[in-house]
């Protein structure tokens, strides 16, 4: 998979937007793992994936506010890897002749390591600072999902803990598995990110 370049990351790091970028630039099919998981959901079974199918019989309230944030890392199916090889079947439907961008946060390190080709992956990891100035930005009149919980303020809390938890895990493997990262902060511009990872991929 020499054409696909990968970018992966926490929640909030800039990884749609970087990929966006690069895909516009260099003519690039853009695959947004975000957009699929719906359609990967219904391509699963129980036995599959067990955790998304748990997760997906919950109520609001069970999903984001009754759960600790250790529970809710734990138990999250995206990032356990469930399903993770639908998204390698889908790339491999797509024509090899045109570079493909993937991205997203189901790109869990022990899994994009095998497929990639050196260079061709990095994962963004966003300080919190960075991460909560991102989702203000993106803040909708009304709150987002978690307004349909019995406690916003609290499910908010449990996931920005939990992200930040995923992140710390992220970094860890990482480092463990010697695959590049970019640490963005609120110094970083969107450009300086962009040349960061272009230079990265060799671009």
């Amino acid at each position: 998979m020499r054409h696909v370049y990968w970018i992966g990351g926490g929640s909030g790091a800039g990884k749609s937007t970087i990929a966006r970028r690069l895909a516009d630039r260099h003519g690039w099919r853009l695959y947004p793992t975000d957009d699929v998981m719906r359609d990967h959901a219904r391509r699963t079974t129980a036995e599959e994936a067990p955790l998304l199918h748990e997760f997906m019989a919950m109520d609001m309230d069970e999903r984001w506010v009754n759960r600790s944030p250790d529970t809710m890392l734990e138990t999250f199916h995206w990032f356990r890897g469930e399903a993770f090889g639908l998204i390698v079947e889908d790339l491999l439907r797509m024509p090899r002749e045109t570079g493909v961008v993937v991205e997203g946060f189901r790109l869990l390190p022990h899994l994009v390591q095998p497929l990639t080709a050196p260079g061709h992956a990095v994962w963004l990891l966003p300080t919190p600072d960075f991460r909560d100035a991102a989702f203000r930005s993106r803040a909708t009149p009304g709150g987002g999902f978690t307004a349909r919980t019995s406690d916003p303020e609290r499910a908010d809390r449990n996931i920005a803990v939990r992200d930040d938890l995923f992140t710390r895990r992220l970094r860890e493997e990482t480092a463990r598995l010697r695959l590049p990262t970019i640490t963005v902060d609120l110094t970083m511009s969107e450009d300086e990110l962009a040349e960061r990872v272009s230079e990265l991929f060799g671009l």
